[in-house]
């Protein structure tokens, strides 16, 4: 027998009532408005909350997580399968707080996506939309406009304080500094998107003209206006083809945020949305929840009405005591020079710094340096993990590393760079705190045997492309030029993800861009000394151009750049490689340990790198960014005709260079000068082993 057929109107009927139900969802996401999130049903995951007063927080501080809020209906994006593109409106108030007013992680954005759940996104710089792999490619099928509060080089982002317009990537298809034009004068006045005061933003499509626009302005809560006055002028006006974004007729909205490793903090106070040339419902601003309480409590008001002075006896004694009081805080006042004013980034009280270490205890110790011991500390209001450098007054070598690491990388922003997140001075001690590391110097790495684990030819590789990425930045991407005088594996740190940062600040010079540096007692670690160095004792960028040379094949080989591991090898790394390489059989000095997993033409081409730059001539050696184009396959590489005579041969043969590269091969005897009097060696400053 045959199956029953079903009733075909109860089908006809359910159908019906389904499509009603998307039609109604649809329909509802048409217009909507939030003066607050108290009632409203968002789609959240990450570190998205709703707090009780209605202020929806995208990110808590977590550090390298992110946050996603969507409107849980999705919005017609075109009128059915290739109709025309639709025009939106959104308007929202956001704030951002990081506990350093001056020093912010990453940012946030506004984001139309085809799903709610950005299931393969990066934390960090990907500010939790897309991720390292993905990123620029037409599959992601998203806008966003970014509120960006970090500088990454690789994104070209023009500063740390911007807003930019992306589709599918994270370079920016038009950026602005964060800011709005007077209406009344044109004049533009920036905005502090770490300011930690609430801004509105305006984001405008015009699906006729395809073009965007971005517009912001400061929200002033306590005049509480119905709405904010709009700038006539937008900050960004971009064509924006919605193609891009996807051939699907709805589209989610929402926002997203990431963290990094400093605690930072996302708000958006209120949302509206419409669409068909309709503006975005105005907000009223006297409805929008309360941002949390930043800082110390406000101090109560002075009286307005002063109490009659009792007696002139009391006069005379108030004075005489605020006298005592004055003279006492002079007499026992912390050190504070007037660079410090000038240069000093977060200064950090003793006692916090005390309790964050656990009162300096051995436990916490992380190793011991030329110039201080650095323990690993927790911040107890933050929870963020740092390094303590502890540096004697006594000393004044020590001090000069103090000032030149806060003069030099107090205001360096890189994300292959450590970061100096303050400093504290108290009696005869200096104290740095620097961004924890959690998995400590690349060179236990590459030379303690007995570590079971073995760093993989793609993770060398990621370190060597992120110490050139951090060095470039500080030839000729930062504001100064920055010569690290001292670059060596112990000086690279790994942090979580085995990221590559540059750090130890403490022999570095930087000067104008454009002036010649000056001579100055040769510093730095033997085996990785340009030759001209140590004869002239000029550091430029080409002499850490030369350090990198030898850091690079030191990273490629697992050898250190002084010292054979065979009676019958060269000592010196630099003569070892290139007499392999003449031979043509470069690939043999890869790192043995590596049991020849690697990518040969990866390796050839970081072989022939160090070789270039570590080129005993400073005009045959790269710039910076030439090394960065190499390293990224953005430009080929020259070919090189092999030399017959070793590197150490061609340092000799240098004008005045044998008693140069003679100091170089010979600790005991190295100088930074030759005296034409005694024909011996005058004494250097600053040198220290290969470690």
């Amino acid at each position: 027998m045959g199956r029953p057929s079903l009733p075909l109107l109860p089908i006809f009927l359910l159908l019906a009532a389904v499509c009603s139900d998307h039609a109604a969802m649809l329909a509802a996401a048409e217009e909507f408005t939030y003066n607050g999130f108290g009632d409203a049903n968002l789609s959240l995951d990450g570190m998205s909350v709703v707090a009780p007063n209605g202020l929806l927080v995208l990110s808590n501080g977590t550090s390298q997580m992110a946050g996603h809020a969507f409107h849980p209906a999705p919005v017609r994006l075109r009128d059915g399968p290739g109709g025309a593109v639709r025009s939106f409106s959104a308007a929202f108030v956001f704030a951002i707080v990081s506990n350093f007013t001056v020093l912010s992680d990453n940012g946030m954005a506004f984001v139309v996506a085809p799903s709610t759940r950005l299931s393969t996104f990066n934390a960090g710089q990907y500010l939790g939309i897309l991720n390292v792999t993905d990123n620029g490619k037409d599959g992601n099928r998203v806008l966003f406009v970014e509120l960006d509060t970090m500088l990454n080089p690789e994104f070209q982002d023009m500063n740390s304080n911007h807003l930019g317009v992306n589709v599918n990537s994270m370079r920016s298809l038009q950026n602005h500094s964060a800011g709005y034009y007077d209406d009344a004068t044109g004049v533009f006045n920036n905005l502090s998107l770490i300011s930690r005061q609430p801004m509105q933003v305006w984001v405008d499509y015009d699906g006729a003209t395809t073009r965007l626009d971005v517009t912001m302005a400061p929200v002033d809560v306590t005049m509480a206006p119905v709405d904010v006055p709009r700038p006539r002028k937008p900050l960004i006006s971009a064509p924006v083809n919605l193609s891009a974004v996807g051939a699907d007729d709805t589209a989610y909205v929402g926002f997203s945020a990431a963290t990094g490793v400093i605690y930072t903090r996302h708000y958006v106070l209120g949302w509206s949305f419409a669409t068909d040339g309709a503006a975005a419902p105005a907000l009223d601003i006297s409805k929008l929840p309360a941002l949390p309480r930043f800082g110390p409590k406000p101090r109560s008001k002075v009286l307005e009405i002063v109490l009659p002075i009792a007696t002139a006896a009391f006069v005379l004694a108030l004075v005489v005591v605020a006298f005592l009081w004055v003279r006492r805080r002079v007499r026992y006042a912390e050190v504070r020079e007037d660079w410090e004013v000038e240069f000093g980034p977060h200064r950090f009280s003793y006692k916090e710094l005390y309790h964050a270490t656990k009162g300096f205890k051995n436990k916490m110790l992380l190793g011991t340096g030329g110039f201080g011991r650095v323990y690993k500390g927790v911040l107890p209001k933050s929870k963020l993990e740092i390094a303590v450098k502890r540096v004697s007054h006594d000393s004044k070598q020590g001090m000069k590393e103090f000032i030149a690491e806060v003069v030099s990388i107090g205001h360096l922003r890189h994300r292959n760079l450590v970061q100096l997140l303050g400093y504290c001075r108290r009696k005869g001690e200096l104290l740095l705190v620097y961004d924890y590391m959690s998995n400590g110097s690349l060179d236990k790495y590459l030379h303690d045997k007995t570590r079971p684990v073995v760093l993989d030819w793609e993770q060398r590789f990621h370190i060597i492309k992120g110490v050139a990425s951090g060095l470039l930045y500080l030839h000729e991407d930062w504001e100064k030029i920055v010569i690290h005088r001292d670059i060596k594996a112990s000086n690279v740190l790994l942090d979580g993800d085995m990221n590559g940062r540059l750090g130890d600040f403490g022999l570095a010079r930087l000067y104008d861009h454009g002036v010649d540096p000056q001579t100055t007692h040769v510093v730095g670690t033997m085996g990785y000394l340009a030759p001209e160095l140590v004869r002239t004792g000029k550091a430029t960028p080409v002499t850490d151009v030369f350090a990198f040379g030898v850091f690079v094949l030191e990273v490629a080989c697992g050898r250190r750049p002084l010292g054979c591991i065979a009676p019958d090898e060269q000592s010196v790394l630099l003569d070892w490689v290139q007499e392999h390489d003449r031979k043509g059989a470069a690939l043999d000095t890869v790192d043995a340990r590596l049991c020849g997993k690697y990518d040969a033409d990866e390796a050839r081409l970081v072989i022939r790198l160090g070789l270039m730059c570590a080129h005993p001539l400073p005009d045959a050696r790269p710039g910076m960014r030439q090394v960065v184009q190499y390293l990224e396959g953005d430009t080929a590489m020259p070919e090189v005709a092999p030399t017959y005579v070793s590197y150490t041969m061609l340092a000799l043969m240098q004008n005045d260079g044998f008693d140069s590269f003679a100091a170089m091969s010979f600790p005991s005897t190295v100088s930074s000068s030759v005296s034409p009097v005694s024909g011996g060696f005058s004494s250097v400053s600053g040198l220290s082993g290969g470690r």
